[in-house]
């Protein structure tokens, strides 16, 4: 009886020994796993707060203010709903086409046998050579948001830009960022305000074509042009009796209808970013 429970005893130690190594290993290993994958996610966070330039081309709708009051491009503010890696470079100018924006000084005032505004000049404007300067300008991870339409529509060079030049100036732009890995997004013209009755309604030219070129390229587009109708009719802009300077209208617009004051600029920035995370394109993550 003696040697039984010995034998006995001896097999309970072994078990509960290889039972508490098993616990061990097991417990190890747990810790190695989530040691892992703090690791990982230690690297998604890093990688995710990599700075990120996004650089603006457009006009007056989009561009800094002068010295006045008014007007107030939206990209002006749109830095303002990024956390601090990212940095806004607003190239937009004032009286542009996206072709006089990208040959800035070398469009002529003559049309050729095509119809379009013929070029003294292949050479590319300043603040376009500048975002494609390797060093500088820009890299990869970093974005390129284009709204033009509304000078383009001038019937007169050297603004004057047809559909066809149109699509085929905005696929150069969208390429030269694809090769530098930075990431396109295009947008329709935002609107001006003008009233049907009770309604808003769109006024913008350029729209299937900004849409043509997204399709082609596989670029995003922020339909700008209809978040801002929508937004108009939200706040009751209309009906209208023709006075911008005051009310509702003059504390959003400048007194023509067209360009934005601090308030309608800081709006229409709002949409553009609202639209970039409904689309949720991987900027969304450094939105406010």
């Amino acid at each position: 009886m003696k040697n039984l429970r010995t034998v006995v005893t001896t097999v309970l130690v072994i078990a509960l020994s290889s039972l508490g190594l098993g616990a061990a290993s097991a417990a190890d290993g747990a810790a190695t796993h989530c040691s892992g994958n703090s690791a990982t996610a230690a690297t998604a966070a890093r990688a995710a707060a990599q700075p990120v330039t996004v650089w603006l081309a457009g006009d007056s709708t989009m561009a800094n203010p002068g010295s006045a009051r008014c007007p107030v491009g939206w990209g002006s503010q749109f830095d303002a709903l990024f956390n601090a890696d990212v940095t806004v470079r607003n190239q937009a100018v004032g009286g542009r086409s996206i072709q006089t924006w990208m040959y800035e000084g070398n469009v002529s005032g003559t049309k050729g046998s095509d119809g379009e505004c013929r070029l003294t000049s292949n050479g590319y404007s300043s603040r376009w050579q500048s975002m494609l300067n390797a060093s500088t300008g820009m890299k990869a991870g970093d974005y390129l948001f284009i709204q033009f339409g509304i000078n383009d529509s001038s019937s007169t060079c050297p603004r004057h830009v047809g559909p066809t030049r149109y699509r085929q100036l905005m696929t150069t732009m969208v390429q030269a960022a694809l090769a530098r890995g930075a990431h396109p997004v295009l947008l329709t013209p935002v609107a001006a305000i003008t009233c049907s009755g009770s309604t808003a309604t769109k006024n913008r030219g350029f729209v299937n074509e900004t849409f043509a070129v997204g399709s082609a390229t596989r670029a995003p587009v922020v339909d700008l042009q209809s978040l801002s109708v929508s937004l108009y009719n939200s706040l009751r802009f209309c009906p209208h009796n023709g006075d911008y300077g005051s009310g509702p209208v003059g504390a959003f617009f400048c007194n023509d209808h067209t360009h934005f004051e601090s308030y309608g600029a800081q709006r229409i920035a709002g949409l553009v970013a609202g639209d970039v995370r409904r689309q949720n394109l991987p900027l969304a993550a450094y939105l406010r």
